[in-house]
């Protein structure tokens, strides 16, 4: 099983900063795919950035610019630094790990990013 904590969401006004966190544990070494996706009012679930371990980074198109996806594999942690944050920004935004061998998909409780114009 795998487990996938947030943590740093929060309040913030347009054009503020923040940096989301996720920790990994458990059998997370089968997930070769990892990112983060976010969820706005009345809005359904969409992909923000993810990156596939040894092939690529994606982005949305729509923080292109604004938000980088990283990782430090030594605290099993992956990161998504937000800057020049918009009102459209808000949602909960969720961590997600994907195992190709395993087949299943992970996610994590979700933590609050608001943005006040």
């Amino acid at each position: 099983q795998v487990q996938l904590v947030e943590s740093g969401g929060g309040l913030v006004q347009a054009g503020g900063s923040l940096r989301l966190s996720c920790v990994a544990s458990g059998r997370f070494g089968f997930l070769n795919r990892m990112g983060w996706y976010r969820q706005g009012p009345g809005k359904q679930r969409e992909l923000v950035a993810t990156f596939t371990t040894g092939i690529s980074t994606d982005y949305s198109d729509s923080v292109k610019g604004r938000f980088t996806i990283s990782r430090d594999n030594a605290k099993n942690t992956i990161y998504l630094q937000m800057n020049s944050l918009k009102p459209e920004d808000t949602a909960l935004y969720y961590c997600n790990g994907y195992s190709s061998p395993l087949n299943k998909m992970y996610w994590g409780q979700g933590t609050q990013v608001t943005v006040s114009s």
